[in-house]
């Protein structure tokens, strides 16, 4: 299979380049900037990309790659920091200028590969504090801005390119034709990245290992299709263990049992542990407590599960590749497979490995193995939940009573959101609610009721979000729902801040 490699000089977008890559089927990895030049090569990449990042390379310390990479042969693309590593290490000179910020026009000066049938000028979207002041020799001017002349630069002969804006950013026009040219035309890389054929190797690669699997799931997108690839591969090996915390959307536990039972043949037990949850839960305050103490229930009932239900070798978790921190070594036969012995707080007794079939995936790529593998359209088009559950969505003391009209509220937000064509539209909705309250008037009355807070955010990988500009009958239909069918909520709100400053959930 062919591969791009992105070397990570810090940029908030370095992910994204991969992302953008492999939408076009060319599989795109990620790895520190450091990487040693001998296992770069063991790699056998078709090209290198040298991602932005915060630091100027004139500065003492400034991150820089093992130096025989720019002696490769291959392929090299710089983008922002990256083209001005290059600059620096060809000879040319980069210095402090003024800061670019959003959007400049950029002019295309010469004929080249890289910016072949973007048209005259396009759109880029800049972030940088630094510019190339010279450029190397045996290189040339390809694009310029009106505050940078040497805002795309390349040498031809050498195939090596820099490009002083964010291609892999939406703001920027025809950014993924420059990724293209860059990947498919100077490169030359296959488009042979595909989830069918990711499926097919991540099953044969499980169906190798000895020993029973463990799965935790949640009824998420994630844990459901890591669970489905292992059985494909394994078949009754797995066991899929579901706990039901009393923090789950309004009847979800059902929803889930159901879901599994009905379409997946997998060997599957519901635990009903809400009991033990809001115990635990009762009288705490703190956000991050609550979260350790979910998280602490967890690996209990896991831990006892696995005592009664065992032997077993291995736990399965839907790792994302996001989260993973790499070392930076080429994944062969074990991409799935490494060894852990204290997974997510298990006691080291049960020595269990850790299994992760989609630790290669962005979410995207997850959905796309989700519907090879025929989970149900209404699990596809969910929105995320977070771990802790409602225990982040509930301010103060998690309550009896506040959990159900953070359920009910959440429901109403949810059903008329896909009554009025948004909730696909949109990342995440959902009700909050903590102690605040508010005087309303019911009949004639006076009445002191629970504020609950709408939440709907628009984002591509919750790393950043943008409250959603919702039109004003829908959060009408919502707020008068909401008041009208929870007896004890007076006021409801609507959250207008973006992550950052804000989080997307509460707690």
């Amino acid at each position: 299979m062919d591969k791009i490699i992105v070397l990570d000089f810090g940029s908030q977008y370095s992910h994204l380049i991969c992302r953008r890559i492999r939408e076009f089927s060319v599989y795109a990895e990620l790895v520190p900037y450091d990487i040693p030049y001998e296992k770069l090569k063991e790699m056998n990449p078709k090209g290198i990309i040298f991602s932005g990042g915060p630091s100027s390379v004139y500065n003492n310390g400034a991150p820089k790659p093992d130096s025989q990479i720019f002696q490769m042969q291959l392929p090299l693309l710089g983008i922002c920091y990256g083209h001005q590593l290059i600059v620096d290490n060809f000879g040319g000179r980069v210095k402090r200028a003024n800061k670019e910020y959003g959007h400049s026009i950029l002019t295309v000066d010469n004929g080249s590969s890289l910016l072949s049938g973007v048209g005259d000028s396009v759109r880029a979207w800049m972030s940088h504090g630094d510019e190339a002041e010279k450029i190397p020799e045996n290189f040339e001017i390809i694009g310029h801005t009106e505050r940078s002349h040497a805002a795309a630069i390349a040498n031809k002969q050498q195939s090596i390119y820099g490009i002083q804006f964010h291609p892999e950013v939406v703001h920027t026009e025809n950014g993924v034709q420059i990724l293209k040219n860059f990947v498919l035309n100077i490169c030359k890389a296959r488009q042979d990245w595909t989830m069918e054929s990711f499926i097919e190797k991540t099953v044969s690669d499980i169906s190798k290992i000895e020993g029973n699997v463990l799965c935790g799931v949640s009824g998420g997108i994630d844990s459901t299709v890591a669970a489905l690839l292992i059985h494909k591969a394994i078949g009754n090996r797995l066991k899929c263990v579901f706990v039901d915390n009393g923090l789950l959307r309004l009847n979800e536990e059902q929803e889930i049992e159901k879901m599994f039972k009905d379409n997946f043949a997998v060997d599957f037990t519901a635990v009903n542990a809400k009991a033990q949850f809001l115990g635990k839960l009762k009288g705490v305050t703190d956000p991050e407590m609550k979260r350790k103490i979910v998280g602490e229930e967890f690996v209990r009932i896991f831990t006892d599960f696995a005592k009664t239900h065992g032997p077993f070798r291995w736990l399965a978790q839907g790792t994302l590749y996001p989260d993973v921190i790499e070392s930076g070594v080429s994944k062969g036969p074990a991409a799935v497979i490494k060894t852990h012995h204290n997974v997510g707080g298990l006691p080291d007794w049960l020595k269990l490995e850790i299994l992760e079939p989609l630790r290669e995936l962005y979410k995207d790529e997850v959905r796309k193995v989700a519907a090879i593998l025929g989970v149900p359209q209404k699990l596809l088009a969910r929105h995320p939940f977070p771990g802790p559950g409602l225990a982040v969505r509930i301010i103060g003391e998690v309550t009896e009573k506040k959990l159900n009209i953070a359920k009910t509220a959440s429901k109403i937000v949810e059903e008329e959101l896909e009554a009025a064509g948004w909730y696909d539209k949109v990342w995440q909705a959902y009700a909050a609610v903590g102690d605040d309250k508010a005087v309303g008037v019911v009949g004639d009355e006076r009445k002191y009721g629970n504020i609950v807070m709408i939440r709907v955010v628009e984002s591509i990988d919750a790393m950043t979000a943008d409250w959603t500009r919702l039109p004003h009958e829908i959060l009408a239909k919502i707020s008068n729902r909401i008041t009208n069918e929870i007896d004890e909520v007076t006021w409801v709100s609507y959250v207008v801040s973006s992550k950052p400053p804000a989080t997307i959930e509460p707690q």
